[in-house]
């Protein structure tokens, strides 16, 4: 019997999209669906939820739950990765606390910033004693990781874990449609190429029929920057550097150094960033997951549609030979030409019976891959502190955030650092 294996399964609503797809697709009928978590109530609300779904779709997957991990990968084909390591409390709390105290602000601080580059600290470890027992029990096994840092965490597993990973973000195939409903444009036969780094991948082509779109984008958007609405800094990116960006405006205001300023706070009301949304979405999610754990777990009717995640489209692909594309994050093997070759990036990718095959884009416009390197170079500097155990690498790579450089002083950034460390304690392992 195949095996798919879901690592940080007590993420319940998002497991229930995974494997619900899953559960709906013809061709992973029979696989075992194994499921970990280390927390015992949610693992069991996931596989009392998923057992609901089967009973509901007919469904001849096998569900089980382990709480022993190697054993749940034993013999896995296919992984999915969706872990938090330290959760809201104290993990993110401390991501947000401490920095304020040093007067730098930050809105997600999950990807890079100085909350995205202590979230990698505790989360590398973790991810490579996945990789010791993925070698151990079912080394050839696809990996799809869904946890951020996704740009990191991807390329360690690669690199350093020697498992074949590919990262999966939601940003990419949503990019097009949310763009043009927001400006009130018929995405219908639209053609289109995204290529960049997670979180910073560029919609590089929009046509139609032939005809360049991105002057009327451009155009409306430049229209709708003159009143206030969620996606100003997207917005103005596009219109200063030409090109649309994949992730959101809360995310991107802290990628670069233009928008969050204690000098200038008019930028915050100007732009509509909402400073310190993660904990916010953290807080609203645990409440939301009490009014929403009974009627998920307690449903014997629950049903499902397939979502627009790639999980299952992966899997269906591999398993048919029937082609699907995907924006797929891997390791940058001449894919982009003008980004570091030891970089991860995201790229269109062909799914068959081959597995993930990614696409060669070439040179992006000079401009965005020197946006990109400035991410790069402290996703880059995060792995070597990780995988060196050195604190002199922690803090390079802070010292290259390109929001926490613009703000802090290198003096203020190192004793940033140190209090971070001390705070998360157990959290991180040795630095010296």
């Amino acid at each position: 019997m195949s095996k798919i294996t879901f690592i940080g399964a007590g993420s319940t609503v998002f497991a229930k999209n995974i494997l619900g797809d899953v559960m709906q697709t013809p061709a992973l009928q029979g696989f075992e669906i194994a499921l970990f978590d280390i927390d015992a109530e949610r693992l069991g609300d996931s596989e009392q939820m998923l057992l609901n779904l089967k009973q509901t779709s007919g469904s001849t997957c096998v569900i089980k739950a382990y709480t022993d991990r190697k054993e749940a990968l034993r013999g896995a084909k296919y992984i999915v990765n969706a872990i938090q390591v330290g959760g809201y409390d104290p993990c993110t709390i401390t991501d947000f606390e401490i920095p304020k105290k040093y007067g730098l602000r930050q809105t997600i601080a999950d990807t890079v910033g100085i909350g995205g580059l202590f979230r990698n600290l505790r989360t590398i470890p973790v991810m490579l004693d996945f990789a010791r027992d993925i070698n151990e029990v079912c080394p050839d096994a696809l990996f799809l990781n869904y946890t951020n840092p996704m740009a990191v965490l991807t390329n360690v597993m690669n690199t350093y874990g020697g498992v074949k990973t590919v990262g999966l973000c939601h940003s990419v195939q949503v990019c097009v449609p949310h763009l043009f409903e927001h400006l009130g444009m018929d995405q219908t036969g639209v053609k289109y190429k995204i290529a960049g780094i997670n979180h910073m991948a560029w919609l590089l082509e929009a046509s139609k029929d032939g005809v360049d779109l991105y002057p009327e984008i451009k155009r409306r958007a430049a229209e709708k920057q003159k009143e206030k609405h969620h996606d100003m800094v997207r917005y103005e990116l596009m219109l200063k550097f030409g090109y649309y960006i994949t992730e959101s405006s809360e995310h991107n205001a802290e990628y670069h150094p233009y928008f969050i300023k204690r000098n200038y706070p008019e930028l915050i009301e100007r732009f509509n960033i909402p400073l310190d949304e993660y904990p916010r979405r953290c807080v609203n999610q645990i409440e939301g997951w009490k009014s929403m754990r009974d009627s998920l777990v307690s449903d014997r009717n629950l049903e499902h549609c397939r979502s627009h995640e790639y999980a299952s489209y992966i899997f269906e692909a591999i398993e048919t030979n029937n082609p699907f594309k995907i924006g797929g994050n891997v390791m940058n093997t001449g894919l982009i030409t003008n980004l570091p070759k030891e970089a991860c990036v995201e790229v269109p990718c062909l799914v068959d019976a081959n597995g993930v095959t990614p696409t060669y884009v070439g040179d992006l416009p000079p401009q965005l891959a020197a946006l990109n390197r400035t991410n790069i170079n402290t996703q880059l500097l995060t792995i070597e502190a990780a995988v060196t155990r050195k604190r002199e690498h922690i803090y390079h790579a802070a010292m290259l955030d390109p929001h926490t450089s613009a703000e802090l002083s290198m003096d203020d950034i190192v004793a940033l650092c140190d209090d971070l460390i001390e705070a998360h304690g157990s959290w991180l392992p040795g630095y010296k």
